[in-house]
């Protein structure tokens, strides 16, 4: 795997580290709800990393006797884990102090040791996404939006942090705000409706995480380029007189397995079918890195076009039913 998703993750491990002693300290001092609940959303993220980083180390495994294709979609459930514990102890940890804030009525004490922890969890956060966006931009289809560009990428180390800190900036820019509030109209009130707006962006977050991460999961298809290159590759050689199926599965950020369906001329001896796959294997191979397996379904001619009308002539029974 690319080691640049891996400086990502390693780069908001430190952040989130130092960040959520430095929020439980403030809140401790402070009495504060939003900071407390900051410290919390910190402490998550932190886990969240670790447990990237472990997927990482699992995704890498060799192939072995019970897991032929390798461990790469162990990357893809551990990052499902994240945005599971981003809802559950990010988001509904939040909302519950935010609501226990709201029944205790207490106003946050110390507003200058907030506002300090806050600009400097602001800059490491700051820091930390920066590292995500490069990463991102790097990968990143210069066509695409952000949502959709999230949508395509096949690595949720870079798009699960990216989108870690963006809400982590955004919980900040929260709590700063609402814990101002209470201090200006001395209603403590906001103070708890800061966490649990807090909570419902957290919610938000999660939310996408775990249907794009459920998306990697299940087997995404990969890039339409790749396809076609694929296709365009077998299509080139002679004695292929149609390029049917092309189907490629992500089994990890950087692994593929293509199959295609090729007919082949009628007349090929079956040793010139095998040397003609070989060949074409040869340049899929040398071409795409990230393709690990590949499989070729000959057919002759005549009995695709065979198929072809039984499949016409099925759908049009259907139709005529």
């Amino acid at each position: 795997m690319a080691s640049g998703g891996k400086l990502v993750v390693l780069a908001a491990l430190g952040g989130n580290l130092a960040i959520a002693v430095t929020k439980f300290a403030a809140a401790l001092i402070a009495g504060s709800s939003s900071m407390l609940t900051e410290g919390i959303h910190s402490t998550v993220d932190t886990l969240n990393e670790v447990l990237l980083l472990y997927g990482r180390h699992r995704a890498a495994k060799p192939p072995d006797e019970r897991h032929p294709l390798g461990h790469s979609r162990e990357l893809y459930f551990w990052a499902f884990v994240v945005a599971l514990l981003i809802f559950t102890g990010g988001a509904g940890m939040s909302i519950f102090e935010g609501v226990r804030h709201l029944q205790a009525n207490e106003m946050p004490t110390q507003p200058r040791v907030n506002y300090a922890v806050l600009a400097a969890s602001f800059v490491f956060e700051s820091i930390s996404l920066s590292f995500a966006v490069r990463e991102f931009l790097r990968t990143k289809n210069p066509h695409s939006g952000w949502l959709e560009a999230i949508e395509q990428s096949k690595d949720p180390t870079v798009f699960v942090v990216l989108m870690e800190d963006a809400a982590a900036l955004a919980g900040l820019t929260v709590a700063g705000l609402f814990i101002g509030l209470a201090l200006l109209t001395g209603h403590a009130q906001w103070d708890g409706m800061g966490s649990i707006v807090i909570g419902l962006i957290l919610a938000g977050v999660a939310a996408l995480l775990g249907r794009e991460c459920k998306k990697l999961l299940i087997g995404e298809e990969a890039r339409p380029e790749l396809r076609e290159r694929l296709r365009a590759t077998a299509d080139h050689h002679s004695g292929v007189c149609r390029v049917n199926d092309v189907v490629t599965v992500h089994l990890g950020p950087q692994d593929v397995i293509a199959m295609m369906n090729l007919d082949f001329e009628d007349d090929l001896p079956l040793s010139e079918v095998e040397r003609i796959i070989e060949d074409i294997e040869q340049v899929v191979t040398a071409d795409f890195s990230e393709i690990r397996w590949f499989y070729v379904r000959p057919q002759s001619c005549e009995a695709a076009r065979a198929r072809r009308e039984a499949v016409r002539r099925e759908i049009v029974d259907e139709w005529a039913d």
